[in-house]
């Protein structure tokens, strides 16, 4: 068998490297149980190489031994996107952890291993490389079936990880196609390995295009019903998302509606209702439960796997009362986001605008048990896709298929709801109002995925500034008001982040003279 990466994946000096174990200590490294498994044993290596790159995806100590309170990982990258955007305030500083990402003020620290620009390229190269190592293996005793089903996952796993590191690392992809990005590792690496070049924006968009259309392929050819019923792999309609979230930022319409389309062909998952209760008395509200039937990627804590303080709901929490600095940093929404929804929309029961001393804290995220620190990650949910596909075919001009899509998933939150709006014109900044079609789906995923998904994303591939203000619920901090920042000019260079300097310490191809990106706002 030919070497496949330990599951703890041990930084080798160049980021983009890591160490490859043998057979015999893959067998003996410890790893969660697939449950339902009905691979062959020759596929074992294989199976505890991809748990091991899910367990990645939600434990912290790894990607950098400090911070690691706000290095947990998937659900932990989405939030730094989130509270770097408009619409996910954090009230204070507390104990510091996200602040300095809301605040834009860890570009200057990219040569301390201790921060975001480390943490995220680390990450995301590790699962490229092992993602390499499980592409090139050639193991006889695997059937078909099962080296499609092992395929599609590194496949997906790499074309998630290099569009991630193009959210972070480069500007958006239309205009900046000819922009440097980041390096494209396509091979096992080993120690020794000559380190690549930056490569374009637009090649690595088509690296992770070229990768979810295989992965895709292959998960559909191998489909599982005891292994898919395990959310923390990604399966084929966690596939077809993935595809859908990186035709988006393309500006592929065509590929993004029929990825997101087929999702809600399959039927496999439904929209999960919000119910009309009062904050915190229905707990089924709650998003931590990959059980929950509209959740199609996640990752199911157990008790001896918790992060505890290093985890989400620490920070999500404001009951939880942990730490100190983490209740004293709660989580709130922008009040004219909240303003967006109607007086019967249920998901005003997420927030509370009326709590004396945290006005529109979040009340969407909590942790299931906080005697064991349990709470499901969720990365992807049905209703991103009913959104995703509103999108699409509204620019594509199918604006009664897109006000479907829209009006569908919406009704299910505030019955009174009935999108009639047409066009697709934004506003310059994200609180300049148009009343188009597009708006107002856009308007929706800034409500139902907030928390979740990542807003700087959206905020970045919609070419929009955005400016903060005490009205919407911001301290008076013109450090986080971003006061003399320029939020408000989306060809800004706030929003993408510099590479850490470890790499250019190991990678002889990169030059940090011409290859870093700019260390100021523009």
């Amino acid at each position: 068998m030919k070497k496949i990466f330990n599951y703890l994946m041990a930084g080798a000096a160049v980021l983009t490297l890591a160490t490859a174990c043998s057979e015999d200590q893959l067998e003996t490294s410890p790893t969660t149980a697939v449950s339902g498994s009905t691979m062959t044993q020759s596929s074992d290596a294989a199976m505890i190489a991809l748990n091991g790159i899910y367990r990645s995806m939600y434990t912290s100590g790894w990607s950098t031994t400090a911070n690691t309170h706000q290095c947990f990982g998937i659900s932990a990258y989405n939030l730094c996107a989130d509270v770097m955007g408009d619409d996910h305030i954090m009230a204070a500083q507390g104990n510091g952890w996200f602040w300095f990402d809301a605040r834009y003020n860890v570009k200057a620290r990219y040569t301390s291993s201790a921060w975001r620009s480390y943490d995220l390229w680390f990450a995301f190269y590790q699962w490229i490389s092992n993602a390499n190592y499980l592409i090139a293996m050639d193991e006889e005793g695997l059937t078909d079936v099962d080296k499609m089903y092992v395929l599609g996952q590194a496949y997906a796993v790499r074309a998630y990880s290099y569009w991630m590191l193009s959210q972070y690392f480069a500007r958006t992809f239309k205009g900046h196609e000819s922009e440097p990005c980041v390096p494209i590792y396509t091979e096992p690496s080993v120690a020794g390995t000559q380190g690549h070049p930056r490569s374009t924006v637009a090649e690595v968009y088509d690296q992770a295009k070229n990768d979810i259309i295989k992965a895709v392929e292959y998960l559909n050819k191998s489909v599982n019903t005891s292994l898919d019923k395990d959310k923390s792999f990604i399966t084929y309609p966690v596939a077809l998302g993935i595809q859908a979230r990186i035709a988006l930022s393309m500006e592929d319409w065509g590929t993004a509606a029929r990825a997101a389309e087929a999702v809600i062909n399959l039927g496999q998952y439904n929209i999960q209702p919000v119910a009309a209760a009062s904050f915190k008395k229905n707990t089924s509200n709650f998003i931590n439960n990959v059980g929950a039937g509209n959740v199609m990627w996640g990752s199911s804590i157990i008790a001896d796997q918790s992060g505890i303080y290093a985890s989400l709901y620490a920070h999500m929490d404001h009951d939880a009362d942990m730490y100190g600095g983490y209740d004293a940093a709660p989580k709130r929404i922008n009040a004219d986001t909240y303003n967006l929804m109607g007086a019967a929309d249920t998901r005003r029961c997420w927030w509370n605008p009326d709590d004396e001393n945290n006005p529109y804290q979040q009340e969407k995220m909590h942790f299931s048990d906080i005697n064991t620190y349990l709470g499901d990650y969720v990365y992807m949910r049905i209703e991103e896709m009913y959104l995703a596909a509103a999108e699409a075919e509204c620019m594509q001009g199918n604006e009664d298929a897109a006000r479907n899509y829209l009006n569908t998933l919406v009704k299910t939150r505030d019955a009174n709801y009935n999108c009639t709006a047409t066009g697709t014109a934004m506003g310059k900044l994200t609180s300049d109002r148009t009343g188009s079609l597009r708006e107002a789906i856009i308007d929706q995923r800034r409500i139902e995925l907030w928390g979740e998904y990542g807003r700087l994303y959206d905020i970045k591939r919609l070419k929009q500034g955005f400016i903060r203000t005490v009205a919407q619920g911001w301290p008076n901090d013109p450090n986080i008001l971003l006061t003399n920042r320029p939020s408000d000019d989306p060809e800004n260079y706030m929003w993408v982040l510099t590479i850490p300097q470890a790499e250019f310490d190991g990678n002889a191809s990169l030059d940090p003279t011409k290859d870093q990106n700019p260390t100021g706002d523009k």
